[in-house]
Formats: structure tokens, C-alpha cells, sequence
């Protein structure tokens, strides 16, 4: 039987640390990671290791559980709704920076055709600034 070669596991915590520095008890961090909040990597031992990101989640986890009291179902909710705010803002961004792109290309493009006839080329008199 042929066994399939795991991902490379980023440099992270141990579980016990991770319980240990957040003052939680291990099945929390389990618990966690069984209803899918948090997917830390495995070691090639398959021990789990949370990064600095999966950390990042935890805290925010914490956060909702101990000063706002949300539930889990609550919490699961709250956090693919920032997931997905995340991904709108990279594409929101990815767009932005298209139509700066476009403007940019169509204004050197008309200055372009103003100038391609004259007998002699000067730079525009006004230039404008896209900012964000």
C-alpha cells in the first residue's frame, strides 16, 4: 500500500503551547478545528501546528466567544463573512487598479493622436493624477 506524500507543514505551534498561551484546554483547540474554525497543518508525525495565522483566527475566535458570548454556529458565520469580505476587497482592489491601468492608457493614447500630426511634439500643458 502506497502512502501519499504529505504537504510541507509551515513552521508553527504545538497544540499544548497554543493551549498553554491562550489559557484553553487541548479539545477546545480540537473542538475548534472538528467544526471548522480552525485548520491548523500537520507535522509529517501528523502532530498539529498553528501558525502565526491560524493564531491570528484563534484570537479573533476568543474574542467573540469570551467578551461578546457569540455561539459557535455564530462564530462560523462571522468568520466566512470576513473571508469573503477579504475577497471582495482583493477584488475590488484588482479592479481599481485595472481602470487606473485603462485611464492611464486611453490618456496616453489621445495625447498620442493630438500630437502624432504636429509639426512640433510637446508634452501636455495639464496632466491629471488618479489617486486613490
Amino acid at each position: 500500500m502506497a502512502t501519499r506524500p504529505r504537504k510541507k507543514a509551515k513552521a508553527g505551534y504545538m497544540i499544548s503551547a497554543v493551549a498553554e498561551l491562550y489559557q484553553l484546554h487541548p479539545q477546545t483547540l480540537r473542538l475548534y478545528e472538528r467544526v471548522g474554525l480552525l485548520k491548523p497543518s500537520r507535522s509529517e508525525g501528523n502532530t498539529r501546528l498553528y501558525t502565526d495565522s491560524d493564531l491570528e483566527r484563534l484570537e479573533v475566535i476568543l474574542n467573540l466567544t469570551r467578551e461578546l458570548g457569540v455561539n459557535l454556529a455564530g462564530i462560523e458565520i462571522i468568520l466566512n463573512m470576513r473571508d469573503k469580505m477579504g475577497e471582495m476587497q482583493s477584488q475590488m482592489e484588482a479592479f481599481i487598479k485595472f481602470v487606473r491601468s485603462e485611464i492611464a492608457h486611453d490618456f496616453i493614447a489621445a495625447n498620442e493622436r493630438k500630437t502624432r500630426h504636429a509639426i512640433v511634439r510637446a508634452m501636455p500643458r495639464h496632466a491629471f493624477r488618479v489617486e486613490k
